[in-house]
């Protein structure tokens, strides 16, 4: 097969009409390339059971007209057999059977009146007819190659390939309106129209772009366009592009130098990269470096703090053990200064006490002296005349006594003798009681 002849072939829908036995096939089968939604069942009913019921009925006639008798029993039998066959004819032709997934369609008097679900059903009446089994539970698919699809730029592409799946959700509507065969016919045109108004919108280098694009809106088209068919688009996309030749050549070689393009970069890239590298080891190598000279001056830095810290140290134990010495000879002055002070308060208080000891032995000895004289002296022999004077009398006697007593040598004075006593250079008391 060639691909002119690929690119215009489309799906192909059609309905069939088959014996029941031959629905299923068609159904899920197809027919040689065709995809075949609706079948149209033969009525497999016939009338023979009808000749059936008219012997039955003649033999019972002629049964009844004879009377009794042996061949009035032979031909009630007859007539009795007949009748079975004739119900049993007419029961096997009213089975009607709808296979999974498919809907009957059922008409009355050539009016389609209602849908039969799947299973097994009785049509007893010869004027029930099911004029068709559509296929609702399977999504059909459909290719749809739209040759010669302009371009926004009015130039022709070769053809747009665009699959689609639809599934007939009203078979009532679907085969009332109109049909798989008219179906088809409006389907493919439906999909050219909604494909050719989206080539129109897409410029000739980026038709390639259309391949798996988002296609939702052709979707609501068609979905618009077929709602009242009773159908439903259930997904759609565009998996093949063919442009003309010549654009097929151009592209080829933009392909080409795209290809070379990136080769160039991709080097430009690794060659930037190593450069790159080289330029990053250069400044890690320059990171350690100067990562390792830090360290350097980190331990210089502690090594200086050290020191300085122990010379800090020794100066500051050497100032402790300075001010130490000198509070300790503060502290011995101190106390050397305090015992001096004790001593001398100690000695003074001792010469104070000497002092007094001496003052009182001295003024002891000084009572003693005069205790002496007072007990050794004469007696003074006083007189005095009237007024306070002294009389020339006791001035005359006191005259002539006074050397006697101030002599160094023995003396009397009305007979007593004066002891020989040393007098101290002290105080005399006064005698007469005068300042003198």
């Amino acid at each position: 097969m060639t691909e002119t002849s690929r690119v215009r072939e489309f799906s192909k829908i059609k309905e069939e009409v088959a014996s029941w036995s031959g629905v299923r096939d068609y159904l899920r089968g197809g027919d040689e390339g065709y995809i075949v939604p609706v079948v149209i069942p033969k009525d497999r009913r016939r009338y023979g059971w009808l000749f059936l019921l008219g012997i039955a009925i003649y033999l019972l006639g002629a049964a009844a007209f004879v009377g009794i008798g042996v061949v009035a029993a032979l031909a009630g039998a007859a007539a009795v057999v007949f009748i079975a066959g004739a119900l049993l004819w007419l029961w096997r032709g009213a089975i009607v059977e709808i296979e999974q997934g498919t809907t009957g369609v059922l008409s009355r008097y050539g009016r389609i009146v209602d849908t039969l679900s799947p299973g097994r059903h009785y049509l007893w009446r010869p004027w029930d007819k099911v004029e068709a089994v559509v296929d609702t539970a399977t999504e059909i698919p459909y290719l749809a190659p739209v040759a010669v699809c302009p371009t926004h730029e009015n130039v022709p592409l070769k053809s747009i390939e665009f699959f689609l799946k639809f599934r007939i959700t009203d078979p009532t509507a679907f085969v009332r309106t109109i049909g798989a065969s008219n179906f088809d016919m409006v389907l493919s045109s439906a999909v050219q129209d909604a494909i050719r108004r989206r080539s129109r919108r897409v410029e000739t280098e980026r038709a390639y772009d259309l391949r798996g694009s988002d296609v939702g809106d052709m979707q609501e088209y068609l979905n618009r366009q077929l709602e009242s068919y009773g159908v439903s688009i259930l997904g759609a996309n565009i998996p093949d592009v063919q442009l003309p030749d010549q654009y097929q050549q151009h592209l080829a070689t933009r392909e080409r130098v795209a290809k070379e393009l990136a080769a160039y970069e991709r080097e430009w890239e690794l060659t930037r990269k190593r450069r790159i590298d080289t330029v990053l080891m250069e400044i890690e190598r320059s990171k350690k470096e100067r990562d390792a000279r830090l360290i350097e001056v980190n331990e210089a830095r502690n090594k200086a703090r050290q020191d300085v810290a122990r010379m800090l140290e020794e100066r500051e134990t050497e100032a402790q053990r300075v001010r130490l010495e000198i509070e300790t000879r503060g502290r011995a002055a101190l106390t050397e200064a305090e015992n001096e002070a004790r001593e001398l308060r100690y000695l003074g208080q001792s010469h104070r006490d000497n002092r007094a000891i001496v003052q009182y032995q001295l003024a002891r000895r000084q009572v003693e002296v005069g205790e002496q004289l007072l007990r050794h002296a004469p007696r003074p022999v006083l007189v005095r005349g009237e007024g306070g004077e002294q009389s020339a009398l006791s001035t005359l006697i006191l005259a002539q006594m006074l050397p006697q007593l101030l002599s160094g040598g023995s003396g009397h004075s009305n007979g007593v003798a004066l002891p020989d006593v040393k007098v101290p250079n002290v105080s005399l008391p006064n005698i007469n009681g005068n300042d003198e």
